[in-house]
């Protein structure tokens, strides 16, 4: 798959995000959760529980950016983007309709992963496709006059 310079533009930054945010994360979860207020304490089964879906986010983020150096990857990194930046906000407006109305470092947080999902959406919509549409009748000339 050739990815254009748009599409290229989309899944880096969508990659750079889910490989920095994954590998804070993973690497310090009790200073990435408290620049958004949340308290942790030492708990190491809940520091477990965080420290994995950062690594899965890192892993992803590192996917959608093979795909910038490996064509045969693009298709696989355009899934991952479209997966993390869509599944992230809808878990927030879950949240955010169930459990109310969270800090505002989530609400940024929210807004920058709906402007990359949107950003991704537009990158990779599938091009204006007129193939189901009905061909002309091409009518040949009369060559022979009557």
């Amino acid at each position: 798959m050739i990815l254009s310079k748009f599409q290229k533009t989309a899944l880096a930054i969508a990659g750079v995000t889910a490989l920095c945010f994954g590998g804070l994360i993973l690497a310090t979860p009790l200073a990435f959760y408290a620049s958004y207020g949340i308290a942790l304490d030492g708990n190491p089964s809940l520091l477990s529980e965080l420290r994995a879906p950062g690594a899965a986010l890192a892993t992803l983020g590192a996917l959608m950016l093979a795909g910038l150096v490996r064509a045969a990857w693009a298709p696989v990194a355009r899934v991952a983007a479209l997966t993390v930046y869509l599944a992230f906000p809808a878990g927030r407006i879950i949240s955010l309709a169930v459990d109310g109305m969270p800090s505002p470092n989530v609400i940024g947080a929210l807004v920058i992963e709906i402007s990359i999902a949107t950003l991704c959406l537009v990158a990779f919509r599938r091009p204006h496709d007129n193939s189901l549409a009905v061909p002309r009748l091409r009518v040949p000339q009369n060559r022979y006059p009557t």
